[in-house]
């Protein structure tokens, strides 16, 4: 059963920000989707199964962002 989390990252400003972070977060193992957006900092992820916040924010960070769970 898929899963989604929701992250909001800063320091993006344009499509070239938004695709380093998908590379870096598409790294991650199960991870099934990816909805990034520059504009508004919202990153969402579907996956296989629950994902490490701290592998996300890893990843994010390796793209040279900051990224902070997004509560519901």
């Amino acid at each position: 059963m898929a899963t989604t989390s929701d992250y909001q990252v800063t320091g993006m400003t344009c499509g070239h920000c938004e695709a380093a972070v998908r590379e870096e977060v598409s790294g991650i193992a199960g991870v099934t989707g990816i909805d990034v957006s520059a504009e508004t900092g919202e990153l969402t992820i579907t996956s296989e199964q629950p994902l490490a916040d701290a592998e996300v924010i890893s990843a994010v960070e390796e793209a040279g962002y900051s990224a902070v769970p997004r509560q519901a």
